[in-house]
């Protein structure tokens, strides 16, 4: 796998994760040093995580930087942001969005001016915080990229501390949803339960599900490492034995 050489970073976008990918990038040595505007209620942390970055527009973070990251916050979406910088992308440049939903298609604006398109998604819920790097060891992170490509974000992702797998551009959208399902229902379950036992009067309902909640989960992913079985199946299964009964 090849190494990318050491490069200027530039984050674009208010999304959690920009900041921690950006703390981790120079952490293997790369150099994040501007950044769009953050969100209001973000700024301060953000600009606590990467001391001394310059924040400028986003054509300015274009202009200055090797590789671009978009993170598209709440109210903006990648595809705008890709076009609104139409003019700004240059040959050689690597445009890498974090979305889970797209593969690099959305970065087409980019790829017409000889821009290295990627789809990088870390597996994880970010907190925006540097407990993030910590669980970013531990992650897998879905790559889209050109097959020329592919080597510089494997290496990308390997940097950032997690373990790359390569998904189809067709194959976006499902995965999108496989793991909004997962995030989702279970912050769902966790505030049904611990909401239930606030009702009944037990104190620090979280911390008496956490150990429940950890090896209930890791149980699950174990039994379904493999892929092997058909969660739906089991259910109906286990729901009809249930009714024999």
């Amino acid at each position: 796998m090849m190494t990318p050489g050491r490069l200027e970073v530039g984050l674009v976008g208010t999304a959690p994760e920009l900041a921690i990918m950006g703390l981790a990038l120079a952490g293997a040595g790369h150099f994040p040093w501007t950044i769009t505007e953050p969100a209001p209620a973000d700024r301060e942390r953000v600009v606590s995580l990467l001391r001394g970055v310059s924040i400028q527009s986003p054509a300015e973070v274009v202009a200055a930087t090797q590789l671009i990251i978009i993170g598209a916050g709440e109210g903006e979406t990648v595809a705008e942001i890709v076009e609104s910088l139409a003019e700004s992308w240059r040959p050689g440049q690597i445009v890498l969005h974090t979305s889970a939903e797209f593969g690099i298609g959305v970065l087409e604006a980019a790829t017409r001016k000889g821009a290295i398109p990627l789809a990088i998604h870390p597996v994880l819920t970010f907190t925006g915080t540097s407990l993030d790097l910590h669980r970013m060891k531990d992650a897998y992170f879905a790559v889209t990229a050109p097959s020329v490509a592919l080597p510089i974000a494997q290496a990308l992702v390997v940097e950032l501390g997690g373990e790359p797998f390569v998904l189809d551009e067709d194959d976006r959208a499902a995965y999108a949803d496989a793991i909004a399902t997962v995030a989702e229902f279970s912050r769902a379950i966790v505030d049904q339960s611990t909401f239930r036992l606030q009702e009944i009067g037990v104190e620090h309902p979280g911390a008496v599900l956490r150990a429940l909640a950890h090896s209930a989960v890791e149980e699950a992913l174990r039994a379904s490492s493999d892929g092997a079985i058909d969660p739906i199946g089991r259910w109906l299964d286990e729901t009809s034995s249930d009714d024999e009964d």
